[in-house]
């Protein structure tokens, strides 16, 4: 049986969206699960779209989803440039197999399936306007090339000469075949069929600058890199009948990969394809990690954003695929595990920001405590908040079932750190009676006799006590909440007075009798 050897080729011209990281975690997934290959490979071949830091951010991405390629990206994140046992094809970056590629489009003049042409840009935009005005499409293709300007009709010497005449400004363009039903297969999608007179002789290599275009490029490094499952976007299928073309006219149709085309992610109001316009509209990141652009922009990122990896992970894997049961929260092992093409929808996956938040809400529950104290101090340092380490574990078992994001933690338990700064008017009004301030230095003396000082040391005796004042037991509870937290929100107070302290709960008692 053929290894399983998948690719994820991103063009480094700006950040990785969101549904770029779901097209290579599911390369991820399926490599996994048949003990395949995962490669990364840089398709820079257009250089006029290159974006500084955009290979770097690509990289990193992957890194923080924990879905690293196998191949083609060394330990320290650099792309391979010298092939070696764990990278055998390297480079894996376009721009350097530049040399490679034009024997590849001579192979196709050769054989009769490309050819060159001449064509300026001006002349070309001239028969675009000419057919617009006809209330036609111009296409360079079966119907119209014989009449442009090309090699397509001239003899050896003749063409000799327009190279030498045309030095640097031509390009080698594949001949499409005349009136054919291209059929071919999709794991997703079924059999297609499309017939060539939709489509056009695409540029294949360019003499400006010595780059092959994506078309040549990536189908000859897929052979080169003996890929079995092409597995990438939607917005490609319309490139598919024109790369089955090429694996034809190279004689590789034996050797071709099998080809998967996922869903689009879709906006999450409307029509149309998830864009950073719509994050920036609705308020949520597009992109996996903060983004700053060359010129000073930033966009939002969902690991600066307080999301976890793997809650952002779980919720990508679930648009467009499910596992055919109502299981949604599933580690990394377990996607691995239950994925599978088959399951992938062909229509467009909504994108529900409330439901990412849902899932990063489920992954905090199920952290242990410990782990999220060590994330919610970094936030309390940054916010300049004195702490006892020692408290933060407890302090988040009760406050996590409400949080979202770790930083909704210092909102959340403000009041463990320090005294209200004001306190609630309505809440002062409703709980705080003109006996009051009798009752709870009561409470304040018997509190300070508490010995320990632990939540089961105050909850029952203090009940009893109320009780036994037969003063009503919200009362006191409400007006020693004023005390402790100045609003009408938190845990029970034992659970509050225990984590501060008895110090600290006498001088809050303090601050509230003598304001």
């Amino acid at each position: 049986m053929t290894k399983i050897r998948v690719r994820f080729a991103p063009s480094p011209t700006g950040p990785l969206h969101m549904g770029g990281v779901r097209t290579a975690l599911f390369n991820y997934l399926f490599a996994k699960q048949h003990d395949g290959d995962f490669i990364l490979r840089i398709e820079d071949t257009d250089q006029q779209r290159f974006v500084a830091g955009a290979e770097e951010y690509i990289v990193e991405s992957l890194r923080w989803c924990g879905i690293m390629p196998n191949e083609g990206v060394l330990e320290n994140g650099a792309i391979a440039v010298e092939p070696s046992l764990r990278h055998p094809h390297a480079p894996y970056r376009q721009s350097q197999r530049k040399a490679m590629y034009r024997q590849y489009a001579d192979l196709l003049v050769a054989g009769g399936n490309a050819y060159y042409a001449f064509d300026t840009a001006e002349s070309l935009d001239a028969k675009r306007k000419e057919a617009e005005s006809q209330g036609l499409a111009f296409l360079y293709g079966p119907s119209s090339r014989l009449g442009l300007d090309n090699s397509l009709g001239m003899d050896a010497d003749a063409l000799a000469k327009r190279l030498e005449e045309h030095n640097g400004s031509w390009v080698i363009r594949f001949k499409i075949p005349k009136d054919e039903d291209i059929v071919f297969h999709d794991l997703i999608r079924g059999e297609i069929k499309v017939h060539s007179h939709t489509l056009d002789d695409k540029v294949l290599w360019k003499s400006v600058d010595g780059l092959p275009t994506y078309h040549l490029a990536n189908v000859v490094d897929d052979h080169l890199m003996e890929i079995s499952h092409v597995i990438r976007g939607e917005e490609w299928l319309p490139s598919l009948p024109l790369h089955i073309l090429l694996y034809r006219a190279f004689g590789w149709e034996d050797s071709r990969p099998l080809f998967a085309h996922l869903p689009l992610l879709l906006k999450p109001d409307g029509k149309g394809k998830l864009s950073k316009r719509d994050g920036d509209r609705l308020g949520f990141p597009v992109f996996p990690l903060e983004w700053k652009s060359p010129q000073g922009e930033i966009s939002k990122g969902y690991r600066e954003g307080g999301y976890f990896p793997d809650a952002f992970v779980n919720m990508l894997a679930l648009l467009g695929w499910n596992p055919g049961t109502e299981q949604e929260i599933m580690s990394l092992d377990e996607l691995t595990r239950l994925f599978s093409l088959e399951r992938v929808v062909k229509s467009g996956a909504r994108f529900n920001p409330e439901k990412a938040h849902w899932f990063n809400q489920q992954y905090l529950r199920a952290k242990d405590n410990t782990e999220l104290a060590s994330l919610f101090a970094q936030h309390l340092t940054t916010a300049g908040i004195d702490y006892d380490p020692a408290t933060l574990p407890a302090i988040i078992g009760l406050i996590k079932e409400r949080a979202v994001f770790v930083q909704d933690f210092i909102e959340l338990s403000d009041y463990f750190f320090a005294a209200p700064a004001q306190y609630d008017p309505q809440l002062s009004a409703k709980h705080w009676k003109e006996d009051t301030p009798q009752k709870i230095i009561a409470v304040r003396s018997f509190l300070s006799q508490i010995e320990p000082f632990t939540k089961e040391g105050i909850e029952h005796p203090l009940a009893q006590f109320i009780q036994a004042n037969e003063w009503g037991m919200g009362a006191i509870m409400n007006a020693l909440r004023l005390c402790m937290v100045g609003a009408a929100k938190g845990p029970g107070m034992a659970d509050i007075m225990a984590i501060i302290g008895k110090e600290e709960t006498l001088r809050r008692i303090d601050k509230m009798l003598t304001r």
